[in-house]
């Protein structure tokens, strides 16, 4: 049952992670980082197709084996958090809700680009 369940999870990320790749607001990434570790624990040939991928899986494995996200990534993710921030203070969003964002946003990107760079 449990193995059903990160197999489940797994094809859910990896949907979301193939939206990411049509919609630049949604991250690909992070969505096959988790795919990738669940199909670890359900199937290992799917998780080996990721990490194999030719566009996306030398991300993955950079994370997986240095903690590393290249620096392009590190731009477009803060430029996207930045963005976001700046379109809700736009769209007239109560100013808790933004500085909440504000915040989330800054401690998140403060953690991307604190790692360590492929």
């Amino acid at each position: 049952m449990r193995q059903r369940l990160w197999y489940v999870l797994g094809f859910v990320a990896l949907g979301m992670g193939i939206v990411g790749i049509a919609l630049p607001v949604v991250p690909t990434v992070p969505f096959l980082l988790l795919a990738a570790a669940a199909f670890a624990r359900s199937n290992p040939r799917l998780e080996r197709r990721i990490l194999d991928h030719p566009t996306y899986g030398p991300p993955v494995r950079a994370w997986r084996e240095h903690g590393a996200i290249s620096r392009l990534a590190k731009i477009w993710a803060t430029l996207a958090m930045a963005g976001g921030v700046g379109f809700s203070l736009l769209a007239g969003m109560p100013p808790w809700v933004v500085a909440a964002q504000a915040m989330i946003c800054t401690v998140i990107g403060a953690y991307v680009v604190t790692r360590p760079e492929i």
